[in-house]
């Protein structure tokens, strides 16, 4: 019998646990294999289980499957115990691992206490510390979950994350005496997933403003101060018509979109942290903010850039705008670009 206090690591990881605030993932602990057993016994009905697992039968899985994966360079699974301080309340991994193809199977299970009231809270921010294992540790191009067509509150979870309905395998599943469909979503590595920004974004967007290659690229050059920043900063969010919006990829935010909408136009903005530039992802921003754009708004976006900025028109022009006219603004050679829709 394997000794139950042992911490395990992989050797497939550099970096063993990944943790939010009070939640982490830790390789999976012998510990936990009880509760486990009696969670997935509680939730057979959306698993790919066929009988009741015995505590012979989790100890005998432990024994001779679970030890094995920690000193495999290339395991067909990785599996993590999901803690809340010290105390675990679920439990997942990547499973079905393709190293050759570069992809994974999403599993998670909670304790079944939570699901009613705190599913969509941990499958969110479970979701961020799987991809931080499967996009940063192991550079996997994708991951994806494959779920029988019984649990729709799950695919908010998934399409809040950001991962998109990618096919529907049609009465793929038998379940209580009929066929039901398997639902299948999936997310890319460096997929730009956009949010709105709050509050507690300030220092960020300081930081993003006062940044050399931001003010160089701005019509008002000067520096700014936090005070000023904060200052405006607190006064565009409470205005309806100013537009933030943060793109992420993983748990990291990479740059801002924003937009000052007018009477018959609106002005756009971009910055890309100095972390992201040089990858190419301002079009795909710009594009991912344009959809959250339009889905409230009807009015062309206008873009404004200094001639000299070559980088700046070649992101725009392809994210979708064309070139509308030129102008002096502050008396410098620019261009306007301009986007009607999608």
């Amino acid at each position: 019998m394997l000794l139950e206090t042992k911490e395990h690591t992989y050797t497939a990881l550099k970096e063993q646990s990944f943790s939010q605030g009070e939640f982490s993932i830790v390789p999976i602990r012998f510990e936990d294999k009880l509760q486990i057993m009696q969670w997935r016994n509680e939730q057979m009905y959306h698993l790919r289980q066929a009988k009741e697992l015995t505590e012979n039968d989790q100890e005998t899985y432990f024994n001779n499957v679970v030890s094995k994966l920690f000193n495999q360079e290339h395991p067909s699974q990785i599996l993590f115990s999901y803690l809340k301080g010290n105390k675990c309340i679920g439990y997942g991994g990547l499973v079905h691992i393709n190293w050759i193809d570069k992809n994974a199977e999403i599993s998670f299970i909670m304790d079944t206490s939570l699901e009613n009231d705190f599913f969509n809270f941990h499958w969110k921010i479970y979701l961020g510390l799987i991809e931080k294992v499967a996009f940063d540790e192991l550079n996997l191009h994708k991951i994806f979950t494959y779920a029988f067509d019984l649990r729709p509150h799950l695919y908010a979870a998934l399409e809040e994350s950001g991962y998109d309905k990618e096919a529907v395998l049609k009465e793929h599943c038998f379940y209580k005496n009929e066929f039901k469909d398997v639902i299948i979503h999936s997310k890319k590595k460096n997929k730009i997933v956009i949010r709105d920004v709050n509050l507690n974004d300030v220092n960020l967007l300081f930081d993003w403003a006062n940044d050399e290659l931001t003010r160089k690229n701005s019509f008002n050059s000067n520096e700014i101060s936090f005070k000023e920043h904060e200052q405006w900063f607190t006064s565009k969010l409470k205005d309806n018509n100013s537009l933030f919006f943060i793109g992420m990829i993983n748990t990291s935010p990479i740059g801002l979109v924003r937009y000052e909408v007018g009477e018959e136009n609106t002005i756009v903005s971009i910055s890309i942290d100095k972390n992201f530039r040089g990858k190419k992802l301002a079009p795909s921003l710009l594009k991912e903010a344009a959809i959250s754009y339009f889905k409230t708004n009807k009015k062309p976006i206008l873009a404004y850039i200094k001639k000299e900025n070559i980088a700046s028109v070649k992101s725009f022009e392809k994210a979708g705008y064309t070139f509308y006219s030129k102008e002096k603004v502050n008396n410098i050679d620019s261009y306007i670009y301009k986007l009607e829709s999608l």
